[in-house]
């Protein structure tokens, strides 16, 4: 697991981020795969030869390779390695003990989770939409990665990391701009961690969290939220309605990176086999939906997806 140290001297902040040297970032929270299977490849490349309309659905194992952990796989995520779990909605909303905990781990955690860039899987998806092979990208991240390859088809289920909206008035601003907000109210302040989770987040010991001061809106002085959905919490209607829409609107739909876990996401995989669409999946470990899929594909979405001829 990567260390992580952030630290406050008059005014000068530094990011001091060691990991072990055996390994790289891919290797630590990829799981195992077994060899490319060239048969695959054809199976795959066939099946978007003959999208004219795809969707794609992607979600945290696209960005394993990146460095970002995931929650779910096996002895890398994070509910594997550690005993951590994600902030529950609720808890948020009514508890400012609870968001002052949740700020300050953000707060440390932010320079390297903001600091990720999109791998292979990423600009090929972007290459995709160039080219006019994708007709719409769905994620379940909150990563920006696919923002940062130059997505625009695109539709953040569960929100961005990179902005933060206000519970009281819903005014939006980006997540540097509260960084900086952090630092001007809290000059002396410093902590350690280790690890940081999917979503940005790292543990805090409640002596270090209890001096944090957490800034409110500039505009009406409401508490201010990452614009995610976190867990307990649900996707908004209109955006559910808006991704149902653009499936119905395909004619095929490939799973990215994703164990399907999550109803917010499985559910278009639903309304996809219930229009009769071929889907595919992309994901190392077994899914949701790998009894509605017609090609299921246990590969590293980096090493495999760039391989694939969109035209």
């Amino acid at each position: 697991m990567s260390g992580l140290t952030f630290r406050s001297a008059k005014g000068h902040w530094m990011t001091n981020l060691s990991r072990p040297r055996s390994q790289g970032p891919t290797e630590l929270f990829v799981p195992p795969s077994p060899p490319l299977d060239p048969e695959k490849i054809k199976e795959l490349q066939r099946f978007i030869t003959l999208s004219k309309k795809l969707v794609v659905m992607t979600g945290a194992g696209i960005s394993t390779e990146s460095g970002i952990p995931d929650y779910r796989s096996e002895k890398v995520g994070l509910y594997a390695r550690t005993d951590r779990r994600p902030i529950q909605h609720i808890d948020f909303i009514r508890s400012a003990p609870v968001r002052q905990r949740y700020w300050a781990r953000n707060f440390v955690g932010w320079p390297q989770f903001s600091s990720h860039q999109p791998n292979p899987a990423h600009w090929a998806l972007s290459n995709w939409e160039k080219l006019g092979k994708l007709h719409w990208l769905v994620t379940q991240n909150v990563d920006a990665l696919h923002s940062k390859a130059g997505n625009r088809r695109l539709t953040e289920l569960h929100g961005c990391m990179h902005r933060v909206l206000c519970l009281k008035c819903g005014e939006q601003t980006p997540r540097r701009v509260l960084q900086d907000r952090f630092q001007v109210l809290n000059p002396s302040w410093s902590a350690e961690a280790q690890g940081v989770a999917p979503d940005g987040d790292v543990f805090l010991t409640e002596e270090q969290v209890r001096s944090f001061q957490v800034p409110s809106c500039d505009r009406c002085g409401g508490p201010l939220k990452p614009d995610v959905v976190f867990f307990g919490d649900t996707v908004k209607p209109d955006k559910v309605d808006f991704v149902h829409r653009r499936v119905k609107e395909a004619d095929s739909l490939l799973v990215v990176g994703s164990s399907l876990q999550v109803y917010s996401g499985y559910r278009f995989i639903l309304t996809a086999w219930e229009k009769k669409l071929p889907i595919a999946i992309l994901n190392i470990g077994p899914t949701r939906s790998d009894d509605l899929a017609c090609l299921k594909l246990d590969s590293r979405c980096g090493e495999l997806l760039p391989l694939i001829d969109p035209q």
